[in-house]
């Protein structure tokens, strides 16, 4: 397949985590169903050929410069509206890593916040932190036409509220660097060197960046941090250190390191 020309709000980072000390009382219904659409989409993405494929980028993803009018997408790839755009974008992937990729970071971290919530309040919050996290692509460059897809703006908000409600649970995570020796370490670390991350990459990417939507990350995940604040039940607290009715095994799992 030929390197397709859009802009993906990857998670990529330091660290890779593989999986999270902390229990939920619901099933992550939403979350799963998410993962579940992303990937359906994605299959019938790769069912087309290697041009069609870049099409359906242009054709649901979301660009700027459509969006605000100063340019229009071709009649014979229009498929929905520049607003709606902002919602179809959310379920694209550019590649198996990709979506992999963000799977697995909506699937470590989503279930806690969607526990967190409820059902119907993590849904209308993750929505919401797509939106967010597309407008923030769009404000520091309104011109563009390159089309972004991905979910990870929105799991960049997931990954904020994570951030203020669990700051403590012990994240399972290996760092790529020539060999893999997987350690635990706390979420703030985790969640933090991501976020430092993404700003050091919108310094060293420049103007056209790497192909990846950097400020949608950061929207994101601001715009979770503060959603949070008002969408989570009343009765979960903020910076949780393992009160909330969690067995103390949460924390005695493996050695700190």
């Amino acid at each position: 397949m030929a390197a397709p020309r859009f802009r993906e709000p990857s998670d990529a980072g330091a660290m890779i985590p593989l999986h999270d000390d902390n229990p939920t009382e619901i099933q992550p219904r939403v979350t799963i169903g998410i993962i579940v659409v992303c990937v359906l989409v994605f299959l019938w993405q790769v069912s087309h050929s290697p041009n069609d494929f870049e099409q359906i980028a242009y054709s649901l993803g979301f660009i700027p410069s459509v969006l605000f009018g100063e340019n229009t997408l071709d009649p014979s790839l229009v498929m929905v509206s520049a607003p709606v755009s902002i919602f179809t974008s959310m379920f694209l992937h550019g590649g198996w890593l990709h979506l992999g990729g963000n799977m697995l970071y909506l699937w470590i971290f989503g279930n806690n916040v969607e526990d967190a919530m409820g059902h119907l309040k993590f849904a209308m919050f993750y929505v919401a932190c797509g939106v967010a996290a597309a407008m923030a692509q769009a404000a520091q460059d309104p011109s563009s036409a390159v089309p972004m897809i991905g979910a990870s703006g929105a799991i960049g908000g997931v990954l904020g509220a994570y951030l203020l409600l669990h700051p403590f649970a012990r994240i399972l995570v290996v760092i790529p660097i020539g060999f893999l020796i997987p350690f635990r370490i706390p979420a703030f670390l985790v969640l933090g060197v991501w976020f430092l991350f993404q700003f050091l990459a919108t310094a060293s990417s420049g103007s056209e960046g790497d192909g990846i939507a950097y400020w949608a990350h950061i929207g994101g995940f601001a715009a979770g941090m503060v959603l949070v604040l008002v969408m989570k039940r009343r009765e979960v607290p903020l910076w949780d250190r393992g009160s909330r009715g969690v067995k103390p095994q949460r924390w005695d799992r493996g050695p700190w390191v």
